[in-house]
């Protein structure tokens, strides 16, 4: 059993993390989280402890904001896009029980207090903003690190809120290099 509280998007979602793993969800119905709903996940993280797991879409991002904004020091799972997508939708409920549980498994904390090693100049030579493939470079270290996909902005913030260390964030960009043949 997971001790934490998963924050999924809806009733599929919790269906999938249910066939996954032995945990208690709160269904946010969509991006239009009502206050009732806020609540509900700012007790959980007091009392247990929080989870957002949503969707590898803007949709899910903007909940994803949304929640940590109100609802400080949550835990964050991210799925890859190529995981969650089934006939043309993009969603947890379409990924396997399999890809579920490697999600929880590499769980990141986001912190208020972010002083990362990582500077926006290092995002510019890893070719991950300002570059002509800075998108999928920065899906791949995305996978990577386990912070999913984000523009180059929520990239950076992602990289210093989840405190990516100089040392993790060159082995994954060596592991990209390795895996793109340094294009």
């Amino acid at each position: 059993m997971i001790k934490e509280v998963i924050v999924v998007e809806g009733k599929s979602d919790t269906i999938a993390i249910k066939r996954a793993v032995e945990a208690d969800t709160i269904e946010t119905n969509g991006s239009a989280i009502g206050e009732e709903v806020l609540r509900r996940i700012a007790l959980a993280q007091e009392r247990r402890g929080v989870i957002i797991f949503t969707d590898p879409d803007h949709a899910g991002e903007r909940i994803r904001k949304i929640v940590g904004r109100h609802v400080p020091g949550c835990k964050h799972a991210f799925l890859p896009q190529e995981k969650a997508f089934y006939k043309g939708d993009i969603g947890i409920e379409n990924a396997s029980p399999e890809a579920i549980r490697q999600a929880l498994s590499e769980l990141r904390t986001e912190t208020s207090d972010a002083t990362g090693e990582i500077a926006w100049e290092d995002l510019m030579e890893a070719g991950l903003i300002v570059h002509p493939d800075a998108a999928n470079r920065r899906l791949l270290m995305g996978k990577l690190l386990g912070i999913g996909y984000a523009n180059g902005k929520q990239f950076y913030k992602r990289c210093t809120s989840f405190r990516i260390s100089k040392a993790e964030f060159d082995k994954a960009l060596r592991e990209m290099e390795r895996q793109t043949g340094g294009v």
